[in-house]
């Protein structure tokens, strides 16, 4: 979910980093006071490690996405088992409509959409209809330059809100507090507040610096093997 590939995460990843770096994020999974269920591999969906993008999980549903990058779809039957663990009836998207939920940010009982490569508008008004059966709402948010809207903005509570590009003057924001992370820090525009403490990419000083002085407690997590493959902090799991 990173805006692009830069000098500081070009090159392929090393595996057995990344396998570290996995490990030490489902460690700031748990020290945040999360119960973690971690998944077998799926060698045959190089990019299911970003499990986020297959399934939407809400208080009051749970929604199967249809991604937009045809060599992904295959992974949706493969999360069936474990969402139905917590959600005995499930929501689906269907074509022609298509939605990954790095797309999608949740304020409460609102739910942002952004229109992208991987999001288009007839999965937005599929999910817009699915949510208000569970009084639940949503809004299309525009966009041109991000691969997920999550890649650009994240919602911290109280009424905080992490952006970059485009997202930093977006008219749809206007009402929330925005902190503006630079370009060259971009990839720290994906972070995640889990009970009260933010997790951060490791690396990025001036955003970090930026949230603690909004009061956070924070937790730096390294994500340099994600990073080169766009990967973000929220893609690598389902939080409910």
């Amino acid at each position: 979910m990173s805006a692009g590939l830069t000098e500081a995460n070009m090159g392929l990843p090393n595996y057995d980093l990344a396998w570290e770096q996995h490990q030490g994020y489902i460690a700031a999974l748990e020290e945040c006071g999360l119960q973690v269920t971690v998944l077998p591999p799926l060698e045959s969906y190089p990019d299911s490690c970003f499990v986020e993008d297959v399934a939407l999980l809400t208080p009051k549903c749970a929604i199967l996405t249809h991604p937009g990058a045809p060599s992904r779809r295959g992974e949706v039957q493969h999360i069936v088992k474990a969402v139905e663990q917590f959600y005995p009836s499930l929501e689906h998207i269907n074509l022609p409509g298509t939605v990954e939920a790095g797309d999608i940010m949740m304020v409460k009982d609102h739910f942002y959409i952004g229109l992208s490569a991987r999001t288009n508008a007839q999965g937005a008004e599929q999910l817009i209809d699915i949510l208000g059966k569970y009084n639940l709402t949503g809004s299309m948010v525009e966009m041109s330059e991000l691969l997920h809207l999550k890649t650009g903005v994240s919602y911290l509570e109280n009424n905080n809100l992490l952006t970059f590009g485009e997202m930093h003057n977006h008219p749809i924001f206007n009402h929330f507090k925005r902190i503006e992370i630079a370009k060259e820090e971009s990839y720290a525009a994906n972070s995640v507040w889990i009970n009260g403490t933010i997790l951060v990419p490791k690396g990025f000083p001036n955003a970090l610096k930026a949230i603690q002085q909004l009061g956070y407690p924070t937790i730096e997590v390294s994500m340099s093997e994600f990073q080169k493959l766009d990967g973000g902090l929220s893609c690598l799991s389902l939080r409910f």
